[in-house]
């Protein structure tokens, strides 16, 4: 599971040997604090669009940036490791940016999925991946489930 979580820059070999084999990466990202089983859904559906599933993570200093000091309630690392024990998620990649442009424009990915509580038009680095010919897939959303609205149920929002 150790080698599933990697730097960007430790996976640019990997990406450049799945191109070499016609191998086609697809790519999802998010806080996934706390992760979920609409999240573990969505990976489950996203892996079927490709061979290999990357999944970046904001890293504790982005979610901050992004939700607030009291945020993450489980650090990159615990995220990290539940990400990488799916058998559905080949790796896991934290990222200090607000957003996954950077990823994006390294990992080149085939496939960019969020989840349809997104229209296309919202989806960050969407303009990025269609630039190069890759695609943008909206999954579907386990019906009232978020990790804000667990949150609440547990006071913790």
């Amino acid at each position: 599971m150790e080698n599933k979580i990697i730097s960007l820059d430790d996976f640019i070999p990997i990406r450049n040997e799945l191109k070499e084999k016609g191998k086609k990466i697809v790519f999802s990202n998010g806080y996934y604090d706390p992760l979920h089983i609409g999240h573990m859904r969505q990976f489950k559906e996203a892996k079927k669009f490709g061979d290999v599933l990357v999944v970046g993570i904001n890293s504790d200093k982005s979610v901050r940036s992004n939700k607030g000091m009291n945020r993450p309630y489980m650090n990159e690392k615990e995220r990290a490791e539940m990400l990488a024990s799916l058998s559905f998620v080949d790796y896991v990649i934290i990222f200090d940016e607000l957003t996954p442009i950077n990823i994006l424009n390294t990992l080149r990915p085939e496939i960019l999925t969020k989840g349809n509580n997104y229209s296309l038009n919202e989806v960050v680095g969407k303009d990025v991946v269609e630039s190069y010919g890759g695609k943008v897939i909206l999954l579907p959303m386990v019906d009232g489930l978020s990790s804000d609205k667990i949150l609440e149920s547990m006071g913790l929002k």
